[in-house]
């Protein structure tokens, strides 16, 4: 029988001639790639002496990004392009006296044929997961090498109203049968059965317990591999019994039951540590994910640690995983793609939590939104072997807002989401209810979801007229607010996905006075503090009674009139300042208009069993490190365009470009960014006249005249 063991401590990093000893999970760009645009990315080493070896010997790597190789003894024996998911390597044959030096190259440079390459995220390089050893293992096994699964594929199935499920083992070397047996959560066997390796074994489960976002039932097979009667591997996984369909009218349906999709998106990375987090670190995002009220996950844009998927299984989250096919289509990297693919579904199969698989995300931005014919065309070949390798789950994907709403990418998969950010980077977050509305009238057939939408967020600015642009929490939390309203009051969407649960490492990132981070999390990137907008989406979406009063980091506030929202699932809330009631009102948020006097004030607001209390400073002039006067920024406040009208005294699409680039505004947003050679060709003709030649969608061309309407010539 194998000897498995995790072989983290002591590996020797080689780091641009520098040599340390470190433990694994280990991230070389855990504080560079946090904070400047030109991280290290390139090739580092981690060395280890194996000793006590003995048979079969296999190193399995869980993670390592983005190109890697492993060498035993000097040989290579493995190497692996991808950096999310895992691979294994067998060392047997170089093993001298029960020792081998394994050495393991990593390379985070951006590959040709690697996705993925151009994305709002930092490519951390590292040795960033678990590394395990197997050994001693015998003439047969269960097969953990090709493509990184465990080597037993349950695929569960209600079939004329009864739950089958059928077993598949597949094994390496010898082995002539393999015992199969299922047990319940409390461990009670309720099927046993037997076949042959790469034969198909299958159980009726009588009495089923089906798993759900509220009771996540899982069953266990323990499969036993035998040679001429002796076990000699064994091999044990959960899975658990859900039925889930989609309706283009009805949503989403567990079960039997519609349930909407309450869904957070999660980037794996954390400050100051990069990607190489812990059990720990994981369970917390995890604990914070189900307090928030979520029942789903997006876990954007790669597969990630064992760990989730499992705690997803374990704590009833429905998970959406995906591949890193991002940003921009490129046809050399389709077989790339395809592997990881391949990968993702090998090793994560049996979890009951995934219930989908997706094969893009925003491929079409680098062409402003639209598909070109190869682009369609690979991420058919990628929906198709999704199919054919799992015909229990729908495929998905994630289209850029600036698609057309009949683009051909649109009808390809099996559901559908749309990322869209009306409020923050175009238009307002009113509008996003008439694109909806808008979407399902042309597209009545299509199982929509928003997969994306949100706004940044930086602790330090405070407003009492807060505003799209700011950078402030309170409009963040407005912008959610209407947001999940929307969702939740249109039965035809299956859910949503904030984007995004946490802040996140974009190394090429500079905007809002902070470098490095993407601020669109509910919570900070050090998870210690929860920003207004997650009270938003408890209010929305937690059964548990509570009350928030929101701005308690908004602590010294201008003497007079000042905004106070509330956030709250009870029926109604009622607000005290200084022990005045301004008044009881009902709502998830309500919005208080209070007085502020010199000195200390107390805001109460109290809603039935629960209080919330913050204490604020009335002060004669706010600090200035409150408002956010970065030039320069992206966003701008863009409230003052409307789609009906075009006004002569403000840029508009059918200015010239040369118009347009004089203005100090657009400067400031461009820099340095367009060669003077491309404006001087260009400056002659008008906007619209190279957003068409570009083969930029309609909708998009009304968002760039829109943000133009914001600007005096």
């Amino acid at each position: 029988m194998k000897i498995v063991k995790l072989i983290n401590e002591n590996w020797s990093f080689t780091k641009e001639g520098k040599t340390e000893v470190v433990s694994v999970p280990h991230c070389w760009n855990a504080i560079d790639g946090q904070n400047q645009p030109n991280y290290y990315r390139g090739n580092c080493s981690y060395v280890k002496e194996l000793e006590g070896l003995s048979g079969t010997s296999i190193i399995r790597i869980e993670g390592a990004n983005s190109v890697s190789s492993v060498y035993a003894n000097g040989t290579l024996v493995a190497s692996h392009r991808g950096g999310y998911s895992a691979y294994s390597a067998n060392v047997t044959d170089y093993v001298v006296d029960g020792k081998c030096e394994i050495r393991i190259d990593v390379d985070n440079s951006d590959f040709d044929d690697v996705y993925p390459s151009t994305a709002d995220f930092t490519f951390y390089g590292g040795l960033y997961r678990n590394v395990t050893l197997f050994t001693s293992v015998g003439e047969g096994y269960f097969d953990v090498v090709n493509y990184g699964g465990s080597g037993v594929k349950v695929t569960p199935v209600l079939q004329d109203g009864k739950w089958q499920v059928s077993l598949l083992g597949t094994i390496f070397g010898k082995g002539d049968n393999i015992e199969y047996t299922i047990s319940d959560k409390e461990g009670k066997v309720v099927a046993t059965l037997s076949a042959r390796p790469y034969e198909e074994a299958t159980a009726i489960i009588d009495n089923p317990i089906l798993w759900d976002t509220k009771n996540p039932h899982l069953y266990t097979v323990n499969a036993k591999l035998l040679l001429d009667g002796e076990v000699i591997d064994e091999s044990t996984t959960r899975f658990g019994l859900r039925e889930i369909v989609f309706d283009s009218e009805r949503g989403c349906i567990l079960n039997g039951t519609p349930i909407k999709l309450k869904g957070v998106s999660r980037h794996q990375d954390r400050e100051n540590l990069g990607n190489a987090l812990t059990y720990e670190h994981i369970k917390e995002d995890i604990e914070l994910i189900k307090e928030v009220g979520s029942n789903s996950i997006r876990l954007a844009h790669y597969q990630q640690n064992q760990i989730i998927y499992d705690l997803a299984d374990e704590n009833g989250i429905l998970v959406w995983a995906e591949i890193p096919v991002i940003s921009r289509w490129a046809q050399k990297k389709l077989e790339n793609a395809k592997s990881q693919l391949v990968e993702l579904i090998s090793q994560n199969y049996n979890h009951p939590s995934i219930f989908c698989w997706g094969v893009q995300n925003e491929i079409t931005i680098g062409g402003g939104g639209g598909a070109s014919k190869k682009c369609v065309k690979g991420v058919k070949e990628l929906n198709d072997l999704a199919k054919s390798m799992d015909a229990t789950r729908p495929t998905t994907c994630a289209q850029v807002m600036m698609a057309s709403k009949t683009d051909p990418l649109n009808s390809v998969t099996d559901i559908l989401g749309f990322n869209i950010y009306y409020g923050w980077y175009v238009q307002r977050y009113v509008d996003i209810d008439a694109w909806l509305d808008d979407f399902h009238a042309q597209n009545p057939t299509l199982k929509l979801c928003l997969s994306e939408y949100g706004a940044e967020a930086v602790l330090r600015y405070w407003s009492s007229n807060p505003s799209q642009g700011d950078y402030g929490e309170q409009y963040q939390a407005i912008l959610h607010a209407h947001y999940a309203n929307a969702i939740m009051s249109r039965d035809w969407m299956w859910g949503g996905y904030v984007w995004n649960m946490f802040d996140f490492g974009s190394a090429i990132r500079n905007e809002g006075g902070v470098s490095g981070k993407n601020n669109k999390g509910l919570v900070t990137f050090d998870r210690k503090t929860r920003k207004d907008s997650f009270y938003a989406y408890k209010a929305y979406w937690c059964d548990e009674k509570f009350v928030h009063v929101g701005g308690e980091r908004y602590v010294q506030r201008a003497i007079g009139k000042s905004r106070v929202d509330v956030f709250s699932n009870c029926e109604e809330v009622e607000l005290f300042v200084n022990g005045t009631s301004y008044g009881v009102k009902q709502g998830k948020l309500t919005t208080y208009e209070v007085d502020i006097v010199s000195g200390e004030n107390e805001i109460k607001a109290v809603a039935g069993d629960c209080t919330h209390v913050i204490v604020v400073q009335g002060v004669e002039e706010e600090p200035s490190s409150y408002k956010c006067n970065q030039a320069g920024n992206l966003v701008r406040n863009w409230f003052a365009a409307d789609d009906a009208t075009t006004s002569a005294d403000c840029l508009s699409v059918n200015d010239k470009v040369g118009v347009v680039l004089k203005s100090k505004d657009v400067q400031a947003m461009l820099g340095s960014k367009i060669p003077m050679w491309v404006a001087k060709i260009a400056s002659p003709f008008k906007v619209k006249t190279l957003l068409k030649l570009a083969r930029i969608s309609p909708e998009m061309v009304g968002i760039v005249n829109n943000f133009l309407q914001t600007i005096k010539k």
